[in-house]
């Protein structure tokens, strides 16, 4: 199998493991400059890594047949977490089945009636904001997409419950932080133990809670418009419904893929637009709302915090761009560096929202949420997300910088800021927008 694969660093796994881990950006980019939009990487404890950046083999890939590349496999360092009914660890069939169960609780008008929640809470965290003194906003951005996914997806209400649970998910959360949580013979070698059995309490203490709130919800569905009354709701086409097991690793589903990723991006806007006080007032004076969604595709482009889209399991030999795969590779989709590749994007590394204003982002050149029948159930509830906070904060403050460009660094499967988005905040002078404001200016351009 060697033999068949592309060139890539010969140097041993472990060093590629650390400089994959702990320079996720710029360690695949070096490794672009020298191998080319195709490259091999070998990790402990993976098959090989087959890295591919050239957007006709991303076509070729997001397009192949679905008993040829399996996503699912290629993502099991997750069961974990999201458990093994996930959407995102099925492939063929039963992914289908589960993509269109879930499709109706993430459509865009659905989402839209989530609008007054996410505004409020939005409001209430940004009332807290400090002005005048450095602040990392990753943090406070974390406990905001935690808390909105809690409210909207959850279906939780104010109480005992939704502070236990919001205790137990970040603690489960941050178990992504070390490499080891990614390792399927660490996972399985140290369970029960340190780290990993305070995991598994902390998982078991979330089954039970999420469990009662189905079997209360199933008693006193109520009118609710949040994605678990949606998923209670769905049924097959033999008119089942779907099992407690599928709506739970759902909703972690939901809490891994849009929580850490949503406040990632929303603190990436923020440093950025530290650096670019033109962006700001452009923002600040957007009334139709096109560059507010010029900015955000720039923000995605320049820094998607899903750096590599789902990797696929070669499951039979398969030929992608004229070069053969055998099966055991993972085909790694790496949006990072298409997204920084300058023969797609001039000046790559500039922050400048004007080149999406009158150029919608490429089906295969701007992939954030991944792409073909793959891509992200839950985009147009993170697009929400992000329309409605940063038009809020552009209302409220300018942001200044305090330090250096951040690097980037990893945490589980995403990346973050190094420094966790430290900026300054300024007051700026004029009324503060309202709930209603916000509500208003959201409507999709």
């Amino acid at each position: 199998m060697r033999a068949t694969l592309p060139p890539g660093p010969r140097t041993p796994t472990l060093v590629q493991t650390i400089g994959w881990w702990s320079r996720p950006t710029a360690y695949v980019e070096r490794l672009r400059d020298r191998y080319g939009k195709r490259f091999t990487m070998r990790l402990l404890g993976q098959p090989p890594f087959v890295v591919l950046s050239d957007p006709a083999d991303l076509r070729e890939v997001f397009t192949a047949p679905p008993e040829v590349l399996h996503p699912g496999e290629g993502a099991r360092l997750l069961e974990p977490i999201v458990g093994a009914h996930s959407v995102i660890l099925l492939d063929e069939g039963p992914h289908l089945e589960q993509r269109r169960l879930m499709l109706p609780a993430f459509h865009g008008e659905r989402m839209q009636r989530l609008t007054g929640l996410m505004a409020e809470l939005t409001e209430r965290e940004l009332d807290a904001w400090p002005v005048g003194q450095p602040v990392q906003l990753h943090g406070r951005l974390q406990a905001l997409t935690l808390e909105i996914i809690l409210r909207a997806v959850f279906g939780l209400d104010e109480g005992a419950r939704l502070d236990r649970l919001r205790d137990r998910l970040t603690a489960i959360l941050s178990f992504g932080e070390s490499p080891v949580s990614l390792l399927p013979q660490a996972q399985r070698l140290l369970s029960g133990r340190g780290r990993f059995g305070r995991f598994e309490r902390d998982r078991a203490a979330v089954d039970r809670e999420l469990y009662a709130l189905m079997d209360e919800r199933r008693r006193d569905p109520g009118d609710r418009d949040d994605v678990l009354a949606m998923l209670l709701a769905a049924t097959r086409e033999d008119g089942s419904p779907m099992r407690d097991e599928e709506i739970r690793d759902e909703l972690l589903t939901a809490l891994v893929a849009g929580h850490e990723t949503t406040a990632s991006s929303l603190a990436f806007a923020f440093e950025q637009l530290a650096r670019a006080p033109h962006v700001q007032e452009r923002l600040a004076a957007d009334e139709d709302g096109r560059y507010l969604e010029a900015t955000i595709d720039e923000v995605l482009r320049l820094r998607p915090v899903l750096p590599n889209a789902e990797p696929r399991l070669v499951k039979e030999d398969v030929t992608i761009g004229g070069h053969t795969y055998p099966a055991g590779t993972i085909l790694i989709l790496a949006a990072a560096l298409v997204h920084t590749d300058p023969d797609i994007y001039p000046a790559p590394h500039a922050f400048r929202p004007e080149r999406f204003l009158d150029a919608k982002p490429g089906t295969y050149t701007w992939i954030p949420f991944g792409g073909g029948r793959r891509r992200c159930l839950g985009a147009s509830f993170a697009l929400l997300e992000m329309r409605l906070v940063l038009a809020a904060a552009a209302e409220r403050f300018t942001v200044h910088a305090v330090g250096p460009p951040e690097r980037t660094r990893r945490r589980m499967i995403t990346i973050t800021p190094g420094d966790g988005a430290r900026v300054r905040l300024a007051r700026r002078e004029r009324a503060a927008t309202t709930s209603a404001d916000v509500e208003a200016a959201l409507v999709t351009p």
